[in-house]
């Protein structure tokens, strides 16, 4: 143990309880590290697990990661003598750490902590003081938690970044990755950018079954992605109980991940690598709408998606169809939220337009509020001055009514935004969600 009295450090070479004891009293020092990482929604669907405990999946998955300037998870991770237990605040509430999937990830990447020093606050700890010293964990999300929008994906991929980070443990993202899978499935694509495939693995320990970059966000930088956010509340079926009752009663599940996923795999690793949006496209939609099958053929069945969801489906179907060559692919993950994934710029924008004509706000709605993230796009539909929602002229392609501008208030809000990069830490001690004196939340 080493301790910074003024310009003087003594070291101190203690064994058993009298180093734990010394360690406790010795300083109140806190370190800390704070990370931002991406969600992800996938374009070929996990669903199903053959392994409920260390969530082993049936099927492999791909996945786009999103801007995490638009969609992240924000954890700041802190370590001290001083801290008593283990404690967690998400989104400024107290939960607690007492799960299996918490305690597992937490517990991996303890055993994998290196030596840290920091020089500058006279901090050094040592790999075997990582198993003794407690951690407080702060984590906040800029979107819905339990709403279908892969929130505990982000949360559990950035609680294991920053604990790496703040433990100094050497491992590459595909390692960390089988760790913050440990927590949330979905969360092992969330340690890379770009395009992500979540390989399924064949061992028992789980060992091979990890993330790996197919390509980073710069390969496909043309496309668009619109969220259409249905609803906000919590899901009625958590992703987790779905799953199970799936492979449990589902004949159709059992067919998709035999028979179907590995070739969709395959064709869809070769439509990122070669931008094929009209391949993408056609596998997106057909998976996505095979996954909502999978759902209402299990007993009892369960429906994410609503009727404003089937109407965006619609749209963007007979939109597709009126161009002769797909322009937005979608995909809606365990929830009612449309993903909408647009070929190119001029695209989404006319994209935007037809969502907000059928969908329009609530007649006290700003448009900021209404359309979030990359606000931009707000202009080039015409919109961002002057000209309200109501000037929109019904998309010409569409010639069958889907519906009218009575439907005041089915989406709650759009999300603009684009594929991105994967975690990295936050440098800016403003950005902490912990105070650096206490360790306790802002």
């Amino acid at each position: 143990l080493q301790i910074s009295l003024g310009t003087r450090s003594i070291t101190y070479t203690l064994g058993g309880a009298s180093r734990e004891n010394f360690l406790m009293a010795a300083e109140k020092w806190v370190y800390m590290v704070t990370a931002q990482t991406p969600t992800n929604i996938a374009v070929i669907k996990y669903w199903g697990k053959r392994d409920e405990v260390r969530i082993l999946p049936v099927n492999d998955s791909i996945s786009v990661t999103l801007d995490p300037d638009h969609l992240c998870t924000v954890t700041t991770v802190a370590v001290s003598p001083a801290f008593d237990r283990d404690r967690m605040w998400l989104n400024g509430k107290e939960i607690s750490l007492s799960g299996s999937r918490y305690q597992n990830c937490l517990r991996e990447i303890r055993g994998r902590g290196g030596d840290v020093e920091d020089k500058e606050k006279g901090i050094r700890i040592e790999k075997k003081d990582w198993e003794k010293l407690h951690l407080h964990i702060a984590s906040h999300n800029n979107f819905p938690t339990a709403a279908g929008l892969a929130s505990s994906a982000a949360g559990f991929a950035c609680l294991v970044f920053s604990l790496a980070k703040l433990m100094n443990v050497d491992e590459d993202p595909s390692h960390l990755s089988a760790i913050a899978r440990q927590g949330s499935g979905s969360a092992c694509r969330s340690l890379f950018g770009g395009f992500v495939k979540w390989t399924m693995g064949s061992k028992e320990d789980g060992s091979d079954s990890v993330a790996v970059q197919l390509a980073d966000e710069k390969h496909w930088d043309d496309l668009v992605i619109i969220i259409a956010v249905v609803s906000s509340r919590q899901k009625e079926t958590s992703s987790t109980s779905g799953m199970r009752e799936s492979v449990e009663t589902s004949l159709l599940l059992q067919h998709r991940a035999r028979d179907v996923v590995p070739k969709r795999i395959l064709q869809m690793e070769e439509a990122i690598k070669n931008r094929d949006f009209a391949s993408f496209t056609k596998l997106s939609c057909a998976d996505s709408n095979q996954f909502h099958a999978v759902c209402l053929d299990t007993s009892p069945p369960i429906f994410y998606m609503n009727d404003t969801s089937h109407r965006i489906i619609s749209l963007v179907e007979k939109w597709n169809r009126s161009e002769g060559t797909p322009q937005v692919a979608y995909t809606f993950d365990a929830g009612p939220n449309a993903v909408l994934i647009a070929r190119n710029r001029k695209v989404a924008v006319q994209l935007l337009q037809g969502l907000l004509y059928y969908f329009p706000p609530k007649s006290d709605t700003d448009m900021r509020s209404y359309v979030v993230g990359d606000t931009s796009i707000l202009k080039e539909a015409g919109l961002d001055g002057e000209n309200s929602v109501e000037s929109l002229q019904p998309p010409p392609e569409i010639k069958d009514n889907i519906g009218s501008q009575d439907q005041k208030g089915e989406v709650s809000y759009f999300i603009c935004t684009r594929p991105g990069r994967g975690p990295v830490v936050l440098p800016d001690q403003t950005q902490t969600l912990l105070d650096p004196e206490t360790g306790l939340p802002k």
